[in-house]
């Protein structure tokens, strides 16, 4: 084995963390990708032997690719998470795959996916390296050029604004099953109070059918999500609706003739769904890897 072909095998064992941390700085499964691949092209330009710890070389070398994407993306004021879904991981309703699992780790749902959207870059930085992976901040702190007591606050401002803006669901995978199939059987049989049931007072209905459908629509509060009764009786007698793992939570992917329609997102919490978020933009859903779906 050469030195280069040692090098790419241990950057292999590293991939999947990385593309851990860059999803959760980016929220999307492409960009996600393109800076662990700018990660090897930088490694691969280095000399490897003054490494003392790769993998801690690797992650920051990743959050700062990161980083710049998420800076790039701010001064060309491109669409943000806040105006679309992030892209969803899907897996089957029995269990995710290993890959998965590390990618999806502490069940980093689409909602809270579209809280750290709401951060600055460098916030955001800070927050996921630190909280999520557990960087020290003098690893974190020359990333964003702060001294480690600057970052520590990055953090710190960012827990206060994820505290609480994301639900944290329920752990219980059959349990959360249970209030998607009772939201299934109210949205077939139009039941106005079967729905309201089972929805949070507070709960958000997040819908991106892309920019030619107008882009995300929000919507909020009981009234306002039990309102789309109709919107969601079409879908439910129009469509199949097959179970799956999205983000690691319970979802459901809406087929017509096969052809996927719309990916569904829940988070269940105290077993109400707190948080409905409904992809159905066909350029993003064409684009969906569900092979690992299969038997």
């Amino acid at each position: 084995m050469t030195p280069h072909d040692f090098l790419a095998d241990q950057f292999q064992g590293h991939r999947p963390h990385l593309k851990a941390v860059a999803y959760r700085m980016l929220g999307s499964l492409s960009e996600a990708e393109d800076a662990v691949q700018e990660a090897w092209l930088r490694l691969a330009r280095s000399d490897s032997d003054d490494i003392d710890n790769l993998g801690g070389w690797l992650t920051t070398v990743v959050g700062r690719v990161c980083l710049d994407m998420l800076r790039a993306r701010k001064s060309r004021r491109e669409e943000s998470l806040e105006e679309r879904l992030p892209d969803p991981v899907i897996s089957r309703a029995d269990a995710a795959d290993p890959e998965q699992e590390v990618l999806l780790a502490d069940s980093v749902g689409l909602a809270l996916l579209v809280v750290l959207e709401s951060l600055t870059p460098a916030e955001r930085l800070a927050f996921v390296l630190h909280d999520m992976f557990g960087l020290p901040f003098e690893q974190i702190a020359p990333i964003v050029d702060r001294t480690p007591v600057a970052a520590k606050k990055l953090a710190s401002r960012a827990r206060l604004r994820v505290r609480g803006a994301a639900p944290k669901p329920d752990p219980d995978l059959s349990s959360q099953r249970r209030v998607v199939d009772a939201f299934l059987a109210a949205a077939r049989g139009g039941d106005f109070a079967a729905l309201v049931a089972i929805l949070d007072p507070d709960v958000v209905l997040r819908a991106d059918g892309g920019m030619l459908a107008g882009g995300m629509k929000v919507i909020r509060g009981i009234a306002a999500v039990a309102g789309q009764l109709a919107t969601f009786q079409r879908m439910a007698t129009s469509c199949a609706a097959h179970p799956a793992l999205v983000n690691g939570l319970a979802g459901l992917l809406n087929t017509i003739d096969d052809k996927l329609i719309s990916v569904m997102n829940f988070t269940i919490s105290d077993g109400k769904i707190a948080t409905i978020d409904i992809l159905s933009d066909p350029d993003r859903l064409a684009q969906l890897n569900l092979t690992r779906l299969e038997p």
